[in-house]
């Protein structure tokens, strides 16, 4: 695993010396190799590489053409910092503005908004039927890196799990609103070009300021398989065990119109209502 190689033959096993993580994929034609004989060193803790080096220059070898024999190659060389951020291709061009809708399937990460290391917003256009409303509004990613904007005791709430490590909540300074109600959350990032990226994370009810914190955002990505992005509920390993109910944490006491996630950098527009607003002072 992250680079690791070896090979047995006749009783001997060579393997390759790979370094921790984040430096696991490295130089594999420069990679220092090990030797053992298994037959009378069973458990391995004699490498025999500088007494027997023809014997490892010929497993080494047998490694590459069996590696070529079952497609193994090319191998990976970057480093896993520039794999995790390297964009992948897209069926579709990226855009500023993503819409999402409740009772949908989840959206795989590799197809979701990618709000890595940049200023981004979430909104979601709710109607609230009561004050006991609560449960998930927005989630993206699991238990080992995500962020989740939900509603619990009457507020609305923020969550960035850091890599699974820190949860990093903010919390609106009072209830949410009954009826209509745009519920977002805005992050501005400093200007540090330093990693991980930090900013300020605000929340609001509509247009009013309701709550603010410092944060740091993620690298790289939430999950190396499976844990995408779910509008209403919470699928898998949830974000936070702070939501409120049982899983999968679905939204209730009130409907979700649909979440809009913007990575442009802008402040959010509702380019309907300020049409319907200028023809109506007309």
């Amino acid at each position: 695993m992250l680079s690791t190689r070896g090979i047995y033959h006749d009783g001997w096993k060579a393997a390759s010396v790979t370094p921790a993580t984040p430096d696991g994929w490295g130089e594999f034609a420069t990679q220092r190799w090990e030797l053992f004989d298994t037959k009378n060193d069973p458990s391995e803790c004699h490498d025999l590489a500088d007494k027997h080096p023809d014997k490892l220059q010929e497993l080494v070898a047998l490694w590459w053409s069996e590696a070529g024999k079952y497609n193994a190659l090319p191998l990976e060389s970057r480093s896993a910092i520039d794999i995790l951020n390297t964009p992948r291709p897209q069926l579709s061009k990226p855009r500023d503005q993503y819409v999402y809708y409740p009772d949908c399937a989840e959206v795989p990460e590799s197809a979701a908004v990618n709000v890595r290391n940049r200023s981004y917003g979430i909104a979601a256009d709710v109607t609230i039927d009561t004050k006991e409303a609560g449960g998930v509004l927005f989630a993206h990613g699991c238990r080992f890196g995500g962020h989740a904007l939900y509603i619990k005791d009457g507020k609305l709430k923020y969550d960035y799990n850091y890599v699974g490590m820190e949860d990093q909540y903010v919390e609106s300074d009072k209830p949410i609103p009954t009826g209509d109600v745009r519920l977002s959350a805005s992050f501005e990032k400093d200007d540090s070009k330093e990693m991980p990226t930090t900013g300020t994370l605000s929340l609001y009810f509509n247009k009013e300021k309701v709550g603010e914190g410092k944060i740091k955002t993620q690298p790289g990505k939430f999950s190396l398989a499976g844990e995408g992005l779910n509008i209403g509920r919470d699928g898998g390993e949830p974000v936070t065990t702070d939501y409120p109910g049982d899983a999968p944490w679905p939204f209730t006491g009130g409907t979700i119109h649909k979440v809009i996630v913007n990575v442009s950098g802008e402040p959010f527009a509702d380019r309907e209502k300020e049409v319907a607003a200028a023809f109506a002072r007309d």
